[in-house]
């Protein structure tokens, strides 16, 4: 029996020496931080200046990849299959919490091939539509669905998106008819709304406003549960007859399944400290960014929570998974 103890004992002391020699080696070569949506939607405006930061905190540098499609689940997918060494990680969307609620199968679990590392942001939608669309508010928008029922359309920056469940959500609690049309991410989307060929979308406020105040997009509301301090003239969802409705955005990082918690700790601690430098704050804050910083056990339970709310607004919109 005591040979056994100190069989154990030996092990698990060993484990911890590899574990701490790992988190002192790492970085040891560029971090690969992987995007699963298109540049210049509202993942890179975050990514880009908190991973100049990043670098100079670890050492190392780190390259951003696209992989944009299905939802962000081609991201998430190659995350799963990556070494758990820290090298490879992934900004996830709330898409991340919505996305098992709409498929019956993913190529990946959603609680068990993953390491909560932080929450990094959080960011309102804004109800964003071309000038041509016949509302100016939510008043005038609901008014014009009921009158014209299927005739207002609304893109999203794909299936999954917050954008999409967030349109439904919308449908479902004022009980009109809307016309999805998703597009592979919030760029393509909103040159789309540009052009008129849709009345609406549900659109981060970071890639949207700079069409508002340039005057080819209007403004009809924000989803948060306050006004936001950029367009604070524009008024909620929520006060504009709708209580409950409250919809955010949001960013964390993931790791693969297994990653040491030392080097998930590391992470942690270099996201937090990157994000949080002033001039990396203001710039995110003037696009309409909140900094969170969460622990990796916060964020995991941010995520529980996530996916059960989604779970919710899903079936309350009719939403079967495919």
């Amino acid at each position: 029996m005591k040979a056994v103890l100190a069989l154990r004992y030996a092990t698990a002391t060993l484990l911890l020496a590899c574990s701490v020699a790992q988190a002192q080696s790492f970085p040891n070569h560029p971090i690969k931080l992987l995007i699963p949506y298109p540049p210049g939607g509202s993942a890179d405006m975050l990514a880009r200046p908190i991973s100049v930061e990043l670098q100079k905190e670890l050492g190392q540098p780190v390259i951003l990849e696209y992989k944009a499609g299905a939802g962000g689940t081609i991201a998430t997918s190659q995350l799963a299959r990556a070494k758990p060494d820290g090298h490879t990680i992934l900004m996830v969307l709330a898409a991340h919490a919505i996305n098992p609620n709409l498929y019956k199968s993913l190529p990946y679990d959603t609680h068990s091939d993953f390491a909560p590392v932080s929450l990094v942001a959080t960011l309102p939608l804004l109800v964003a539509a071309p000038n041509t669309t016949p509302a100016d508010t939510i008043e005038e928008l609901v008014s014009y669905a009921r009158k014209n029922p299927g005739e207002l359309t609304f893109a999203s920056a794909g299936n999954g998106n917050t954008s999409h469940l967030a349109g439904e959500m919308f449908k479902s609690t004022t009980s009109i008819d809307m016309l999805h049309v998703p597009y592979k991410g919030s760029s393509p989307a909103v040159v789309a709304l540009l052009a008129g060929d849709v009345s609406l979308m549900f659109d981060s406020i970071s890639t949207s406003l700079p069409q508002v105040k340039a005057g080819r997009l209007k403004a009809i509301a924000v989803t948060s549960s306050e006004r936001s301090a950029l367009l604070p003239d524009v008024p909620t969802v929520k006060e504009s007859g709708y209580p409950d409705f409250a919809v955010n955005g949001w960013y964390g990082i993931l790791a693969p399944a297994g990653t040491p918690k030392t080097i998930v700790d590391r992470l942690n601690e270099a996201f937090t400290k990157a994000s949080n430098v002033p001039s990396v704050t203001n710039l995110l804050n003037a696009s309409g960014y909140s900094i969170v910083a969460s622990t990796p056990e916060a964020f995991a339970d941010h995520i529980n929570n996530e996916i059960n709310t989604w779970q919710r607004i899903s079936k309350e919109a009719g939403i079967q998974p495919q």
